[in-house]
């Protein structure tokens, strides 16, 4: 049934934050600091590898690049519409609200964690080509192996984190689920060329997340999620 995908995909998250709580309560606090730098270093090159897969291509023997101009000018717009609608404070309200009802306010990581792994587990080409294919052909297949990627990075990042990052199942549930609902209008608009594009900007934001977590700055990438729309839809323009 269409739905299915995304609700055990849901299910693998919650399930990989209760095992990495279970492992975080051995880890003394230099196991869980390496940890984490170790996802951030995993983050970048995820990040590198998959931005470069869509840029670069070979002709007769050649490297060539592609895609830069529109990279550029979608997460040059992206950041502007991000920063005015100021998404990042919608996700650490929604995150407050969670700390605040699950007793954590004394949990100084709940945020980080929250953010980071929601950031994390929704972006990227698999999470929407997932949905839409559950949601058009009831075919929850792509979401299960999402789901058990899924599942470990959730596991990983709760062992850092802590409890936080379980809650990113809900954007997780929200996004894909209202993907698969409204996927007999998407499907028909996305080409596969708006789909590379989607997965190189999205893959650039995961290199974002990485550097938060490797060198403790503070890019605002959740300001930089309209990229992701932008690129789509200047792709039949450039």
């Amino acid at each position: 049934m269409p739905g299915l995908g995304t609700l055990i995909n849901g299910l693998a998250v919650v399930a990989g934050g209760l095992l990495g709580l279970v492992f975080r309560r051995g880890l003394p606090q230099r196991f869980q600091n390496t940890l984490m730098q170790a996802l951030g270093l995993s983050s970048i090159f995820i990040g590198i590898s998959g931005s470069l897969e869509k840029m670069l291509q070979i002709q007769n023997g050649f490297v060539s690049v592609q895609g830069t101009l529109l990279a550029v000018l979608s997460l040059a717009a992206g950041a502007l519409l991000g920063e005015w609608i100021n998404l990042e404070r919608r996700f650490e309200q929604l995150g407050l609200w969670l700390k605040k009802k699950t007793g954590s306010e004394k949990d100084s990581r709940f945020m980080q964690g929250f953010l980071t792994a929601s950031l994390t587990i929704c972006i990227g080409a698999m999470a929407i080509v997932g949905a839409l294919q559950d949601g058009l052909s009831a075919d929850p297949s792509l979401l299960i192996t999402k789901a058990v990627l899924d599942c470990l990075i959730i596991m990983i990042f709760t062992s850092a984190f802590g409890k936080g990052a379980v809650f990113s199942v809900i954007p997780l549930v929200f996004f894909q689920g209202s993907i698969t609902i409204l996927a007999q209008f998407i499907a028909p608009l996305l080409t596969k060329q708006m789909l590379d594009n989607l997965s190189m900007i999205g893959s650039m934001l995961i290199f974002c997340v990485g550097i938060n977590l490797m060198f403790n700055t503070k890019i605002r990438v959740a300001n930089l999620l309209p990229a992701l729309l932008i690129a789509i839809l200047m792709t039949p323009l450039l």
